[in-house]
């Protein structure tokens, strides 16, 4: 399994700041180009950027007692909110030329950094618009989002060379994905590997049987790119399976019930 890697904050900003200078590096015509995303141009994904960093910057101050909601039960409420958080995005770019958005998404990044830089103390509970969570749950949220949506402009610039996966984002988004996964489904009937960053056991459909020591009936093992577009609803199961990006082995070894984690 592989080490930790940088603190999450660091990993966050680390992945913010490599985003940031991908998207200095575009034509301003490519500004105007749609994107993967249904409705969303790359303009304004980057505007919706903005809103991961001062969303987060503005609920670091918003404490509270908790209690916090578990990781996995806090990303369902994004499904719930999905048409508030698209009016949102839309909102954010609207009028605005690609320097101003670009301007707004770094001096948010630089605004997050210097209050991460104080003393977060991460087991802190604090309010978001999705309810309590703790700021360690809340940053890799955010970790997930900035992953997720540098894979998005790659693959909707493929002109371009593709914007770095930093390995502490990735691993910590890998690591996170597979704690939702498991806290959604909990069992131990079907055990999935992301190597090098994750295994966890979950339970899909019916009851199967409990993994013990050896190798287990049912497994699925998948590369970290693929698990976080299978999360994400990127990709479907069928589409993993039959690009080979997804080994499974064993009658219950099908995550597609279980999938997207979050959209």
């Amino acid at each position: 399994m592989a080490k930790p890697g940088p603190r999450p904050q660091q990993a966050l900003l680390e992945q913010s700041r490599t985003v940031l200078g991908w998207l200095h590096d575009l034509t301003v015509e490519t500004f105007e180009r749609p994107t993967v995303l249904p409705g969303w141009n790359v303009l304004q994904l980057a505007g919706h950027l903005v809103l991961v960093h001062t969303g987060l910057r503005q609920s670091l101050d918003e404490q509270t007692k908790g209690p916090a909601l578990p990781i996995h039960e806090f990303v369902r409420r994004y499904r719930r909110d999905v048409e508030m958080i698209t009016a949102a995005t839309l909102e954010a770019s609207a009028g605005l030329t690609v320097r101003e958005v670009l301007v707004r998404l770094e001096t948010a990044i630089d605004d997050l950094a210097t209050r991460l830089e104080a003393d977060v103390q991460t087991s802190q509970v604090i309010n978001t618009r999705r309810g309590p969570t703790t700021i360690e749950d809340y940053i890799a949220t955010r970790i997930i989002e900035l992953v997720v949506h540098t894979d998005d402009l790659n693959r909707s610039v493929t002109e371009a060379t593709p914007a770095a996966l930093q390995r502490g984002a990735l691993f910590r988004c890998t690591r996170t994905l597979a704690g939702i996964l498991a806290g959604q489904h909990p069992g131990r009937s079907v055990e999935v590997r992301v190597p090098p960053y994750a295994a966890v056991q979950c339970a899909i459909g019916e009851p199967g049987p409990t993994h013990t020591r050896g190798t287990p009936p049912n497994v699925v093992e998948t590369n970290p790119l693929t698990f976080l577009r299978l999360t994400t609803g990127r990709i479907t199961w069928a589409d993993a399976i039959a690009d080979g990006a997804v080994h499974a082995s064993g009658l219950r070894a099908d995550l597609s019930p279980a999938l997207p984690l979050l959209s």
